[in-house]
């Protein structure tokens, strides 16, 4: 059986029943490790606004994706994570977790990418942005991809192979020059003022948010995970020198790591109840 793939277009897709399902799976079955009662899940889902017929076809489409698994006992049914599942939520916890941790340190050194598709090929320029793009790529000329993160070219590779253009591209490392401004560049090459909109964002909803009970914060931390999850998928984790003063991506990342620390126990202290 083949590897079940990921839609990293859905990781930033509005609110599904299906990314809050995978949302509540990675944040609170994942560490547990033990099988889950239907009813756990949709009880959950309905703490976040998912009416039971969604949240039941959620976990269908779901398992038949290869995520999930079930298992009846008696009248009920249980779920359990497969091996892709527990890989990919594994995964996604330590992205999840880790992003906004400072960001790397930078010697100035850019990774420069060359390739052209004909005006015609609109659905291979397509692909080929939306593919360098989710790597973190950014594009300030037509036909020119640049990052400032040297060691993804092997990624950058095996996008091209994959599209069949890495015979007729190139690439190198550089350093700006003195033509030009690095700044102006940077900002013809990704959009940091939306990415900053989503940031503020983030800040307003929960940086005055102050859940009362056992489900509230549930339902809190679930959605603090589920909006923060989006982030790696759109930041480009430029270099601090390169982003704009007072950038706030910096406070978004303290305020998601504040409120979840702060969070956690009670949620799940209340997911065990759920469970149990």
């Amino acid at each position: 059986m083949s590897e079940p793939v990921v839609s990293r277009r859905r990781e930033v897709s509005h609110t599904s029943a299906r990314s809050l399902l995978m949302t509540v799976l990675g944040e609170y079955a994942l560490p547990r490790g033990a099988p889950v009662w239907t009813s756990v899940l949709v009880d959950a889902l309905a703490l976040l606004g998912i009416e039971e017929k969604s949240a039941r076809q959620a976990l269908a489409r779901t398992a038949a994706e290869g995520w999930l698994e079930s298992e009846r006992v008696g009248r009920r049914v249980r779920w359990e994570l497969t091996g892709p599942g527990r890989r990919l939520l594994t995964e996604g916890a330590r992205r999840i977790y880790e992003f906004g941790d400072g960001g790397p340190s930078w010697d100035g050194t850019w990774l420069v990418v060359l390739v052209s598709v004909p005006e015609a090929r609109r659905d291979l320029r397509h692909r080929l942005r939306t593919r360098l793009s989710w790597a973190g790529f950014g594009s300030p000329e037509s036909g020119v991809w640049i990052t400032p993160h040297p060691d993804r070219e092997d990624e950058a590779l095996g996008v091209l192979k994959e599209l069949g253009l890495a015979d007729g591209a190139m690439s190198f490392t550089a350093s700006y020059g003195a033509v030009g401004s690095q700044d102006a560049m940077v900002a013809r090459a990704w959009d940091l003022t939306g990415l900053e909109e989503r940031y503020e964002a983030f800040i307003a909803e929960f940086g005055a948010l102050a859940p009362d009970g056992g489900d509230a914060v549930l339902a809190a931390q679930t959605r603090l995970v589920h909006e923060w999850r989006r982030f790696p998928f759109l930041d480009p984790r430029l270099p601090r020198t390169l982003l704009p003063d007072d950038w706030s991506g910096a406070q978004a990342a303290q305020l998601f790591h504040d409120r979840h620390a702060g969070w956690r126990p009670a949620a799940q202290a209340r997911w065990d109840e759920l469970a149990s």
